[in-house]
C-alpha cells in the first residue's frame, strides 16, 4: 500500500547500512582512473545498504582530484538505485560506478543510461569489473510485443497483490484507457504471474501487469503471450512511437519526475499533504 494513501498510520523507516572496505574502494577507482580523471565525470550509485559509503567514498575521491556525482531519483535517496527507477544522468557523466552485488539494480541505470559505460564494484568479492547489456535487444523485444498489443482486442489486465508492487490507480488508469481505445480489459489479480498460470487463460490476446516492470523487460520474452509494462501498453494505446525512442527507455516506476499517469509517483495519483504545525518558540522571561 503506497505510504501516501496510509492516512494516520504511523510509519518509522528504518535505513539499514552495511559497512565495507570504502578504503579498498575509491584505492580502485584511482588505480583505474586516475590517469585522465581531470577529464571525467563519474556517477556513483548503489543499493540503501550502501548509500552511506557512496558519501564517504565521494568525499575522499574529490579531495583527489575527481569530479564525482551522486546522482538521484527523487523520492530515492542519493545514488539509490530500485530495480525499476533510477536517475537520467547528464550527457557529460562519462561513467558509471556501482557499489553492490548482483546486476538486478545495476541493470535498471544502465537501461536508462545506455550510452555511458557501467563498471561494478563488489563489496564482497572486491572485484571490480565492466558491465555490458544488450539494449539493442531489448528495444527489439519490447517493440515487438507492443505492436501485437497495439492489433490485441482482449487485454488480461494484471495486478500484482505482492508487497508494495500493485498501484491500484495505474490499474484503473490503463483499464479506461483500453476502454476508450475500443478494447476489452480482463482484470485480474495475481500476487505471482508465471507463465503456467497465465496460459490456462485460453480468450487472452495479449497481458499487461501492474506489478513489476523488469518481469516484462527481463522476461517477457518467455511467456507465449505478450506482457507488456503500463509504460508500454500506454505507448501501443496511444499509437505513439516516440514513448520509446533510440537510446530512451525510462526507468521511472516509483519516480516523482515520470513521464506519464503509468508510473507510482506521478502527479496525478498525489494526494496534497497538509502543512507541518508552524513551529514555536517559547522564550523563558
Amino acid at each position: 500500500v503506497p505510504i501516501q494513501h496510509t492516512i494516520g498510520i504511523h510509519l518509522l523507516y528504518v535505513f539499514v547500512n552495511i559497512d565495507i572496505q570504502i578504503t579498498h574502494f575509491y584505492d580502485t577507482i584511482k588505480q583505474n582512473f586516475n590517469s585522465n580523471k581531470n577529464s571525467l565525470k563519474i556517477a556513483l550509485v548503489s543499493t540503501i545498504q550502501f548509500i552511506a559509503s557512496l558519501q564517504a567514498a565521494k568525499k575522499q575521491l574529490e579531495k583527489d582530484g575527481f569530479q564525482i556525482i551522486i546522482p538521484q531519483a527523487n523520492p530515492l535517496s542519493p545514488g539509490e538505485l530500485l530495480g525499476c527507477t533510477s536517475p537520467k544522468l547528464p550527457d557529460d557523466v562519462s561513467a558509471i560506478i556501482y557499489l553492490g552485488d548482483g546486476r538486478f539494480h545495476l541493470e535498471s541505470i544502465m537501461i536508462h543510461n545506455p550510452k555511458i559505460p557501467a563498471y561494478q564494484y563488489n563489496p564482497y568479492s572486491n572485484e571490480f569489473t565492466i558491465e555490458k547489456y544488450g539494449f539493442e535487444m531489448l528495444l527489439s523485444n519490447r517493440q515487438k510485443a507492443i505492436e501485437i498489443a497495439r492489433k490485441s482486442k482482449r487485454i488480461g489486465l494484471i495486478l500484482g497483490t505482492l508487497g508494495r508492487q500493485g498501484n491500484i490507480k495505474i490499474f484503473e488508469f490503463i483499464e479506461q484507457q483500453l476502454i476508450n481505445s475500443g478494447k476489452q480489459p480482463i482484470k485480474i489479480l495475481l500476487s505471482e504471474i508465471f507463465g503456467s498460470i497465465l496460459d490456462k487463460f485460453n480468450s487472452i490476446d495479449c497481458w499487461v501487469q501492474i506489478a513489476c516492470p523488469r518481469l516484462s523487460i527481463d522476461w517477457g520474452h518467455t511467456f507465449k503471450l505478450p506482457l507488456l509494462t503500463p509504460f508500454e501498453m500506454s505507448t501501443a494505446i496511444l499509437s505513439n512511437n516516440n514513448l520509446i525512442k533510440l537510446n530512451d527507455y525510462p526507468m521511472d516506476y516509483y519516480a516523482n519526475e515520470s513521464r506519464g499517469p503509468w508510473t507510482n509517483n506521478h502527479e496525478n495519483y498525489r494526494q496534497n499533504r497538509k502543512k507541518k504545525i508552524e513551529h514555536i518558540s517559547l522564550i523563558k522571561c
